[in-house]
């Protein structure tokens, strides 16, 4: 009988438990008025660049700034992002791609924390998934502590709106956010 109830209790209690694990991973806050929205690289459904897009059209930022990581096919990854959210409606004179490539976090953080400078920009939305918005947020205001940084969490396919364990891609986000969680706490 304490089997059952183990068993039983464990199936209750496993989901709230698990959300909260995952919550560790977010700093995700409303929406500020900002100076420029910062959309960051690695996400490849269009949700990043297209919730970007929604906060300069609601009027929090006038311009967006899309992060590159990687060259695709003769194009940059804050290109096809940008020509992603044209084709969806956006006007294009809102957008700015980043002309470089970044291999890490810590790197698009130091490219665009340069551009956002080079600009005399003070106040500054970060978008990413969900579930980077905490390492990313930790990142930008250790490398520009001057900046004011504000994170917007953007939905990602594989978070599954928190519930990150119910299929493979999701417990992998789950667990390499972890490590490099760990890895920039440890400087590495």
């Amino acid at each position: 009988m304490g089997v059952v109830c183990l068993f039983a209790g464990a199936l209750v209690f496993a989901r709230p438990i698990l959300r909260g694990i995952g919550s560790l991973y977010i700093q995700d806050g409303p929406p500020v008025t900002a100076d420029i929205v910062v959309v960051l690289a690695g996400d490849y459904s269009g949700e990043r660049i297209l919730k970007g897009a929604e906060l300069t059209r609601e009027g929090f930022a006038p311009l967006l700034l899309a992060d590159s990581s990687d060259s695709m096919y003769g194009s940059t990854e804050s290109e096809l992002a940008i020509a992603y959210a044209i084709q969806k409606g956006y006007s294009q004179e809102r957008f700015v791609s980043a002309n470089w490539i970044a291999h890490s976090t810590v790197e698009e953080a130091k490219a665009a924390i340069a551009e956002l400078r080079r600009r005399h920009v003070h106040r500054v939305i970060v978008v990413t998934s969900l579930w980077h918005t905490g390492r990313s947020g930790r990142i930008f205001r250790r490398l520009a502590p001057e900046m004011d940084f504000h994170m917007v969490g953007a939905d990602d396919p594989e978070w599954h709106n928190g519930n990150w364990w119910t299929d493979r891609q999701g417990k992998k986000t789950f667990f390499l956010e972890g490590v490099k969680t760990i890895a920039d706490y440890l400087g590495i």
